[in-house]
């Protein structure tokens, strides 16, 4: 396999490659898993099985506390209300800029 200096070094340190650039053997203490072989098309989960799985995912979320929740719902609340006030200042100006513009009023 053709591969430049910081590959090999890179795949040396992983213990991919020996010295020579050979592929290393690989030992029973690797901890590397093989991939499963993706479902066909047609096989689906059950029902039971999603929600169960739905659940699991769920449980590893860090959900935020109330306090968080309610600052982080007062931030986008200002924020809103500050970027309402700049686009409405800007579209009044433009407005009136292109009105005098054209001496229409």
């Amino acid at each position: 396999m053709a591969m430049n200096r910081e590959m090999k070094r890179m795949l040396q340190k992983q213990g991919e490659v020996g010295s020579d650039g050979e592929a290393a053997a690989r030992t029973s203490n690797d901890r590397r898993r093989t991939p499963t072989p993706p479902k066909a098309k047609g096989e689906r989960t059950g029902l039971r099985q999603y929600v169960k799985e739905v659940r699991q995912e769920l449980r590893k979320v860090a959900w935020p506390t109330r306090r968080e929740t309610v600052n982080y719902s007062v931030i986008v609340f200002v924020a809103l209300v500050v970027m309402t006030a700049f686009i409405a200042a800007v579209d009044w100006l433009f407005s009136n800029a292109v009105l005098g513009l054209f001496n229409i009023q």
